[in-house]
C-alpha cells in the first residue's frame, strides 16, 4: 500500500468555502450568520471523483490521509468561537469524504485556533474527531496570526494542554500554517516554508520532547529549509550545546515528500534517516503543473522515490506505508474500522 500523508480537500463544494466568506461578513457587518449549506452526498462524490480519487487511481497511489484546505484555515480571520464552527464543518465535510470513500481517505482535523486564543481551546475539537470521527491526527498552526508571528514558540508551555491530549489520544500533528495576511509572504512559496522552518529552530532551541517522549510531529514540504541546511542546524546545536539532533529532535520529528522534483527528494533521503520520512504529495494543492523538463506533474511525488537509485525496497517500504502506520499509531486501525463490511485487507 502506497499512503500518502499529505492531502487537503481542496475541492470541496462551492457552496462549503462560500458560507465562509458569508460568516466573515456578518461578523464584520454585526449582522446575523447564515445557517450552514446543505451538501448532499453526490456533490462530494463528484469533487472527489473528478479531483483526488483520479490522480489516486492515475499516480498508482492507495490511500491519502486527508484533512480541510489548509489555506481556508486561515485563523487570522476571525476569533476563537467563529473559527471553532468553521473548524467544525470542515471536520465533518472531511469525515464524509472518508464515509463514502473508506477505502482511499482516513481524516486529520482543523483546529480552531485564533491569534491570542488558549491553544487549550483546540482541545473539544480535537477530541471529537479522534474519538467519535475516527480521525488519527491533527494539522497545527504554529503561527495563528497568518505571517505576523504574534504568539508564543511552540516549545513554550503556553501549547502543553494540547500537546497532553495529542500523548493521551496517540495521535501526530501535522505543522501547517494557513493562509498569509502579510503582502511580504506568499503563502505557498514562502509562508508555508516558513513555518515548517521556523519550528524546526525552535525544537533546537527547546526541550519539548524532555517533556514530551512520545509527541510527534511532521513537518511537511520535506521540512522547510532543514534538510538543505543540515549541516547549520547541527552547528547550531552544537553552539547552544543541545544534544545531537539524532537525539534531540529526531526520535519525535519527521519530515514530508513534499519537495517538487528529483534532486530535492534525493537530498531528503541523503540526509534524513529513512525511519524520518514519510511519502506525501500535498495532492491537489500548492503547485499543479506539469514540469516542461520531464513532462510530468511536478507533484507526481511517487515518481521521485520510486527513482532514487540507492533506496532498496524495504526503504522504499518504510516511506511509501511503514513509517505512516508507525507516526500515525491510529491509522491501521482506523483503516480496519472503515474497510471492514468492504472485505478490504489493511
Amino acid at each position: 500500500m502506497i499512503i500518502d500523508c499529505h492531502g487537503h480537500y481542496t475541492t470541496s463544494p462551492a457552496q462549503h468555502q462560500a458560507w465562509r466568506t458569508a460568516q466573515l461578513a456578518a461578523l464584520r457587518d454585526g449582522t446575523g450568520v447564515p445557517p450552514l449549506p446543505r451538501i448532499s452526498d453526490d456533490q462530494i462524490r463528484d469533487s472527489i471523483e473528478t479531483g483526488q480519487l483520479r490522480i489516486q487511481r492515475e499516480r498508482g497511489t492507495d490511500l491519502t490521509i486527508f484533512s480541510p484546505r489548509a489555506a481556508s484555515m486561515a485563523h487570522h480571520d476571525a476569533d476563537a468561537n467563529a473559527n471553532a464552527i468553521w473548524s467544525a464543518a470542515c471536520n465533518d465535510l472531511v469525515h464524509r469524504v472518508c464515509t463514502l470513500f473508506p477505502r482511499n481517505f482516513i481524516g486529520v482535523c482543523q483546529l480552531p485556533q485564533a491569534p491570542g486564543a488558549d491553544p487549550a481551546g483546540c482541545v473539544a475539537e480535537l477530541r471529537r474527531c479522534v474519538q467519535e470521527l475516527g480521525f488519527i491526527g491533527c494539522n497545527l498552526n504554529p503561527d495563528p496570526s497568518g505571517g505576523h508571528w504574534s504568539g508564543a514558540p511552540m516549545t513554550d508551555r503556553s501549547w502543553y494542554p494540547l500537546y497532553e491530549a495529542l500523548v493521551e489520544l496517540d495521535v501526530p500533528a501535522m505543522i501547517h500554517v494557513s493562509s498569509s495576511c502579510n503582502p511580504n509572504f506568499h503563502a505557498t512559496g514562502a509562508h508555508y516554508l516558513n513555518g515548517d522552518t521556523t519550528v524546526f529552530m525552535q525544537l533546537i532551541e527547546g526541550d519539548l520532547f524532555a517533556d514530551f517522549p512520545t509527541l510527534k510531529f511532521i513537518i511537511p514540504h520535506g521540512g522547510g529549509a532543514a534538510p538543505y541546511h543540515w549541516g547549520r542546524y547541527r552547528g547550531l546545536a552544537q553552539d547552544m550545546q543541545r544534544p545531537l539532533l539524532e537525539q534531540h529532535v529526531l526520535q519525535n520529528v519527521f519530515f514530508d515528500t513534499c519537495v517538487y522534483h528529483q534532486p530535492g527528494a534525493e537530498l531528503l533521503a541523503k540526509v534524513i534517516p529513512t525511519k524520518n520520512i514519510l511519502f506525501a504529495s500535498e495532492t491537489i494543492g500548492a503547485v499543479r503543473g506539469i514540469d516542461p523538463q520531464t513532462g510530468f506533474h511536478y507533484d507526481d511525488t511517487r515518481r521521485y522515490i520510486d527513482a532514487i537509485p540507492w533506496l532498496d525496497d524495504a526503504e522504499r517500504a518504510m516511506i511509501f506505508e511503514g513509517n505512516a502506520r508507525t507516526v500515525y499509531s491510529r491509522l491501521t486501525r482506523q483503516y480496519d474500522k472503515q474497510t471492514s463490511t468492504l472485505g478490504v485487507p489493511a
